[in-house]
């Protein structure tokens, strides 16, 4: 089973063994509004903890996600290309955006438990 972990941006992480997959909370995607376009990286490159990795367009703004850890990416969610909304309509779900091979598990101590993001979206 996996382990979830957030970070303060309001993006989600399910890590089973050494494969992360990367996503958005429904906070984020309610404050986003209505999601039109997602640009997701090339499946291969090799990401830092931080980097732009997905740009997000939604009605309201346009927006990019920051990779909560380092790693190589290993799967993107081509299905968002032709539907974007899906992460609109299932944000921990089949609104995953991609999957990343974990490079270095230091970086997952630095990001929030379920306990921790609740406590971030009561203080917002």
């Amino acid at each position: 089973m996996a382990t979830l972990y957030y970070t303060e941006e309001h993006e989600w992480l399910a890590v089973e063994g050494n494969i992360a997959t990367v996503g958005i909370t429904d906070f984020a995607q309610q404050q986003l509004g209505d999601i039109v376009f997602v640009d997701l990286p090339e499946p291969g490159k090799e990401i830092e903890q931080g980097d732009e990795v997905v740009v997000i367009e939604s009605v309201k703004a346009a927006g990019e996600i920051k990779s909560p850890v380092a790693g190589t990416v290993v799967a993107i969610n081509e299905a968002l290309a032709d539907t974007p909304e899906t992460v609109n309509e299932d944000p921990m779900g089949d609104g995953w955006f991609l999957k990343l091979h974990i490079s270095n598990d230091i970086d997952l101590g630095k990001l929030l438990d379920e306990a921790g993001h609740q406590g971030l979206l009561e203080d917002s």
